[in-house]
């Protein structure tokens, strides 16, 4: 019987007993079936090096019923492998799991379903990683480390998730106590946790640079090869964290400007219709990852136009490597995340008419061999391989000698200097 069809009737996989001792269980914030965000690409890298099973977050029977989506991921098995070394669990739970007075019920029962998916797989947990403030208490899985991965500032971001910043605010404080020790995905939260007396490491975001290896020779995307060149563009979600201002401004400019992703929370839905309808705007939706290499094949200029907010300060946006990896020049607002990559390899503006002017600047760039080369190369800097290899190591250390002996030998510099090796536009 193949290991799939083991996990699925409920028996352990092939391998037998100890096949997938030391776990990695990933709690996740994010569905591992939706857009491929840093929890997916970190498990993904992690069972390079070891068994990991990722645990989406609970799902509601009600939401299932009206989302055809959701339906179909509910009725799939709850627990099933991906690949060798590699386990999905989505908790299938009773209708409201979020709502602040069912939290103890809801901990109960994605305990219960995390641990009934361990016995099956058959192994021993060696760390749990929660990411962000869910429900899997530290213990849940017998495990000798508990991790607490911040990958945002939740509580600033409360009303964009839809949730009580009360409730958040509790939780993530007891998240962080019962970890060993918190990995922050930026400059800003590495500090704050910091100063509220916790072990921290600065662990940012990576990137996945063999998927934007071959987008110069991607068919280019057909629902979009009409737009005038040059186009410059942004992919990922748009929401209440975009700058509308900011993309106005380029469009303005007459500049193509492309845009690729879902719409999500906290948008102004009037403001960005009327973006859309301009004749060099495009919106073409959310795409799959295997479909993003024909719509960067068509962009000069990457845009990360991200409001300024404590939310948006916390953030280590994946799109910023992720244009880079592709040999895109990239304009962002002044984050610290975008600052800590220390290159000019990425305009830095504020300001509507400044994130124009750079965007005009980026693209009267000369686009050669040896600058796409010198982008790629800054990404390669920041793969998820190397981001895996530095988590797994801080969980063996802490495993071995114990809460706060965590920090592994492979160093986390910021980047290497990496500058731009042609075109100066500075006065003479």
């Amino acid at each position: 019987m193949s290991q799939r069809r083991a996990v699925a009737a409920g028996r352990s996989p092939a391998g037998g007993a100890g096949r997938w001792d030391g776990l990695v269980v990933i709690c996740a914030a994010k569905q591992f079936n939706g857009i491929k965000m840093a929890e997916q690409h970190m498990a993904e890298e992690l069972s390079r090096l070891g068994p990991v099973l990722y645990v989406d977050p609970p799902l509601s029977l009600a939401a299932a019923r009206r989302d055809p989506a959701t339906a179909a991921l509910a009725a799939q098995p709850r627990l099933r492998l991906v690949r060798p070394n590699l386990a999905h669990l989505t908790p299938v739970l009773p209708p409201g799991p979020y709502r602040p007075g069912l939290s103890p019920l809801t901990t109960a029962l994605v305990r219960h379903c995390v641990r009934s998916a361990v016995r099956r797989l058959g192994g021993r947990v060696r760390a749990v990683v929660s990411a962000g403030p869910q429900f899997l208490p530290a213990g849940s899985c017998r495990e000798l480390v508990h991790v607490y991965w911040v990958l945002d500032d939740y509580v600033a971001g409360a009303d964009l998730l839809g949730l009580s910043r009360r409730s958040l605010a509790a939780r993530e404080r007891r998240t962080a106590t019962a970890a060993d020790f918190v990995l922050a995905v930026s400059p800003v939260l590495a500090d704050c946790w910091q100063r509220r007396g916790f072990p921290v490491r600065l662990l940012p975001n990576g990137v996945d640079v063999a998927a934007y290896a071959d987008v110069d020779t991607a068919d280019p995307a057909a629902d979009a090869a009409d737009l005038p060149a040059p186009i410059t563009g942004l992919i990922g979600h748009i929401n209440g964290r975009t700058d509308l201002a900011l993309l106005e401004a380029v469009a303005d400019r007459g500049r193509s400007l492309l845009l690729v992703g879902p719409l999500k929370r906290g948008l102004d839905q009037a403001r960005f219709d009327a973006l859309r309808r301009r004749p060099n705007v495009r919106w073409v939706g959310p795409k799959p990852s295997a479909a993003l290499p024909g719509y960067l094949r068509l962009m000069e200029v990457g845009l990360v136009p991200y409001q300024d907010s404590s939310f948006n300060r916390g953030s280590f946006p994946l799109k910023t490597l992720e244009y880079l990896a592709a040999g895109r020049g990239v304009v962002a607002t002044d984050l610290p995340a975008v600052q800590w990559l220390a290159t000019d390899l990425v305009a830095v503006a504020s300001g509507p008419s400044h994130f124009a002017d750079q965007v005009d600047r980026m693209l009267g760039q000369d686009r050669s061999p040896a600058v796409m080369a010198a982008r790629r190369a800054l990404a390669a800097q920041h793969s998820w391989s190397s981001r895996a290899e530095i988590m797994y190591e801080a969980i063996l250390n802490c495993a071995r000698y114990g809460r706060g002996r965590f920090f592994p030998s492979i160093p986390l510099p910021r980047s290497a200097p990496i500058h731009l090796p042609i075109h100066d536009d500075r006065p003479s």
